[in-house]
């Protein structure tokens, strides 16, 4: 066992497959939110339930397990393990609004056919460059990396997404996530694992706050294109949002 923030023990494998290069000082940061034994400092409705394994698992309705013990830093590194059930939805929610890592099971459920609602998607924004989740059923490796403008998404030790988005290339997403109501200067935002009614598990969640002074290789990564069929579809989706607004609006 490896000793981390606040007398807190985390799992060496939780860093092993990862495949994460940090200093030691950096390792030292992490606090544990979930350690596999209890549910303390997170809120829910009794849907969510430990398991053998030592992860958490959404059993039945009754909505998100949210993280009310502390926010999430402005600046941070969030580590975590998921694996879904066939045809599955869920997503862990890092700032206020729809910052939203995409957990999905691509091959069975509809957003997996555009990449820019896929697994490890900056949900509605920013595709990830490849598709690299694992069968369903089997465990992943998440992480989140954020700083300043940049945002980084990575899936079982691959770097697929980062952008910084203030560069006028990423123009179009930013507006596109801005039209689903979101805004990607919001921050003190509470960590929440999303119950889409489908089965889902997390284990291993671990956080730690990204210091000043600390660079995080931001170089961008290229997000995988998307097909004319598919940009169709997502206008699609993109107007019924926008109709159901006014509608609740007026």
């Amino acid at each position: 066992m490896q000793r981390i923030a606040r007398n807190l023990t985390v799992p060496v494998f939780l860093f092993v497959i990862c495949s994460f290069t940090l200093t030691a000082t950096a390792e030292q940061k992490f606090t544990l939110l979930f350690d596999g034994t209890n549910l303390d400092g997170w809120k829910q409705s009794g849907n969510w339930k430990i398991q053998k394994d030592q992860s958490v698992h959404r059993v039945g309705p009754g909505g998100s397990l949210t993280y009310t013990k502390s926010k999430i830093p402005d600046d941070f590194e969030l580590r975590f393990e998921w694996k879904v059930g066939e045809g599955a939805n869920s997503g862990v929610y890092y700032r206020p609004g729809q910052y939203e890592y995409q957990i999905l099971h691509n091959q069975k459920h509809v957003d997996g056919k555009n990449p820019r609602t896929s697994a490890a998607s900056l949900y509605f924004c920013m595709a990830p460059s490849h598709d690299a989740t694992k069968p369903a059923g089997q465990w992943n490796t998440g992480r989140i990396v954020c700083k300043g403008t940049v945002i980084q998404h990575w899936l079982n030790g691959k770097k697929v997404i980062d952008f910084d988005y203030t560069d006028e290339r990423w123009a179009f997403n930013v507006d596109l996530l801005e039209k689903r109501g979101a805004k990607l200067t919001a921050r003190g935002g509470q960590l929440s694992l999303q119950d889409h009614g489908d089965p889902v598990w997390y284990r291993n969640i671990a956080l730690r706050e990204i210091g000043d002074e600390e660079p995080i290789s931001h170089k961008t990564v290229t997000p995988e294109k998307l097909k004319p069929e598919v940009l169709e579809a997502e206008q699609k989706k993109l107007n019924g949002i926008l109709e159901r607004r006014k509608q609740n609006a007026n």
